[in-house]
């Protein structure tokens, strides 16, 4: 009975929770589009005097042309290197002197530029982004200085990291046709091969308004707000190119793939990979639940059963990879001292098939709501995250208001749901299996 009245009680905090994200913590925000195609989304929160200007450019490896691979990462560096207006080196001074912080990052799918500034700051912000959306410099000597970064990087990051050539070695094994086969960090040939007309016609081709979303949250006036950025973004060019979107259907995978790694660690690890349903669709959010259920924490199934229990495994987890077309749903655990892999994946593939034939109990399920809902709130918890949320809603789904609506596709995942897709897609036919082992053990095969 008392067990009963628990969940009873978590439920009701849960619907609560959801009709609240609906009603009384709505996330206001305004949005329009520049004649030149720029899309504006613009969110005021006066409760702390910070600003968070960002730039989404819908372009990321999976935009590149085979064999030149990396140039979206390569342009997340070198469009710091300064416009005609901002000398070499001084675009970070300039905000670290106005008491802000500023960075980027490339996946896949986007590159996303990000000022986080005192709110009286905020039309520095923009004209930074203007400024690089309008003509960013790129010569020979931005060029050469980024590829040595870009190569330092991927040596420190990729190569000389433990197990750091894990996701290179996945998606190059699970995918054939479609671009995610390349990792959006690239490879040395293909920037040291590409000519600087090429760079210039990368940028040209992506970094215009009409492929970009500029999102503005934290304390603003709105009105003051639209009148900067008309004042510095309405007179930049609309892009003259089409912009390549890849429309390439990866192959239904129908056999299980494997590959063994030598690197340069000490501990075994195992990698498993399933093909999934791209982010947004009803299963990706079910799949979402079910990572939470194996990974969300010590007291998750992996690391309960394989670290704790089992002591087979020092760490164990699983993470599905949002991303705008098919992705991956990927498990992985670093074997104990003394543990085969071959043992370890048995452990592994024992608790996949526990979720496929034993149903959940309301109390696991219900604390995986409350996990998942924890989550949303606390990525949109600051400015800067909400800032990022409505770039991404609007890019991806063409909804900017998913920033307020998309948990409830979360709750609307039944315990049912979570098992049928672990059925549907944890199958050995869609996965890949990657054993790392020692160098060492190379040597006595």
């Amino acid at each position: 009975m008392k067990s009963k009245l628990i969940i009873c009680l978590l439920w009701c905090v849960t619907s609560l929770s959801a009709m609240a994200q609906s009603n009384g913590n709505k996330i206001e925000f305004t949005e329009y589009t520049l004649p030149n195609g720029l899309h504006v989304i613009l969110h005021q929160d006066n409760s702390t005097p910070n600003v968070a200007v960002s730039v989404l450019y819908h372009v990321g490896s999976k935009n590149e042309v085979e064999g030149r691979s990396g140039f979206a990462h390569f342009f997340e560096h070198l469009m710091f290197e300064g416009t005609e207006n901002i000398g070499r080196g001084e675009y970070s001074s300039l905000v670290q002197k106005a008491g802000g912080a500023l960075n980027a990052n490339t996946s896949f799918d986007r590159t996303y530029y990000y000022e986080l500034l005192p709110s009286n700051q905020v039309e520095l912000g923009l004209w930074l982004e203007a400024e690089r959306m309008k003509h960013a410099k790129i010569d020979q000597v931005g060029v050469e200085t980024q590829r040595k970064v870009v190569q330092e990087e991927k040596r420190e990051r990729i190569d000389n990291q433990p197990y750091g050539s894990m996701g290179e070695n996945v998606f190059s094994l699970a995918y054939t046709k479609h671009p995610y086969r390349f990792m959006p960090i690239g490879s040395f040939e293909d920037l040291n091969a590409a000519t600087i007309e090429e760079f210039r016609d990368f940028y040209k081709t992506f970094y215009v308004p009409n492929n970009a979303t500029l999102s503005v949250a934290g304390d603003i006036n709105i009105e003051d707000t639209k009148k900067m950025i008309e004042k510095y973004f309405s007179g930049i060019p609309k892009g003259t190119k089409e912009i390549p979107r890849p429309n390439i259907t990866e192959p239904k995978q129908t056999e299980e793939r494997r590959k063994t790694v030598y690197d340069n660690i000490q501990l075994p690890a195992v990698i498993q990979a399933y093909h999934i349903p791209a982010q947004g669709t009803d299963d990706y959010y079910a799949l979402s639940m079910l990572t939470t259920l194996l990974s969300g924490g010590e007291s998750a199934r992996l690391p309960k059963a394989l670290v704790d229990k089992q002591q087979k495994a020092v760490a164990a987890a699983s993470i599905p990879f949002p991303t705008e077309d098919p992705g991956l749903f990927m498990a992985f655990a670093i074997a104990n001292m003394g543990v085969e892999v071959a043992d370890l994946e048995q452990a592994m593939d024992a608790e996949i098939e526990r979720v496929k034939t034993e149903p959940l109990t309301d109390r696991e399920f219900q604390k995986l709501r409350n996990q998942v809902e924890s989550s949303f709130v606390q990525q949109n918890r600051t400015v800067a995250g909400r800032a990022e949320s409505l770039a991404n809603y609007h890019v991806y789904f063409g909804d900017a208001n998913l920033i307020n609506t998309e948990l409830q596709r979360y709750l609307n995942v039944t315990k049912e749901d979570v098992q049928r897709v672990a059925r549907e897609y944890l199958t050995k036919n869609n996965r890949v299996v990657l054993h790392y082992l020692p160098k060492s053990a190379e040597a006595k095969k």
